[in-house]
């Protein structure tokens, strides 16, 4: 298996192809849409870059949940519920969703995705692959 510098580092290569950032702007703190400028479209490229770098399968939702955030059931005037939030935190466990929490806006959930985020997430994966 991977280590987790590996992994960052293949992270981060997909990031600086898909973002078209510099590798000194893909650190573990940065967040995608925030710190590297990351719109909705670019998901699926970094979606496809790391199911092709790192030989996995992510099905659509699994890495970004728009079914939850786009849901009657758990949004309630633009924020998210706490039955949403409860969903949000079991299919995201790779997540630190705290921050999120406090002001759960649905427009600002993109935000909070950081690069560490990427990595924990890509690491479950090939943990559960093995």
């Amino acid at each position: 298996m991977a280590t987790r510098e590996e992994i960052f580092e293949k992270v981060q290569a997909a990031l600086v192809d898909a973002l078209a950032v510099d590798d000194d702007e893909v650190t573990p703190e940065a967040t995608l849409v925030g710190d590297l400028g990351a719109e909705s479209i670019d998901f699926l490229d970094i979606v496809f870059r790391l199911e092709k770098g790192f030989d996995i399968s992510i099905p659509r939702g699994e890495l970004f949940p728009e079914d939850i955030l786009t849901s009657a059931d758990y949004v309630v005037d633009g924020k998210i519920n706490e039955a949403g939030l409860a969903l949000l935190k079991e299919r995201m466990p790779f997540a630190d969703l705290s921050t999120f929490e406090k002001n759960p806006e649905v427009q600002e959930f993109a935000t909070q995705l950081t690069v560490q985020d990427m990595c924990n997430f890509v690491e479950s994966k090939l943990s559960d692959a093995a």
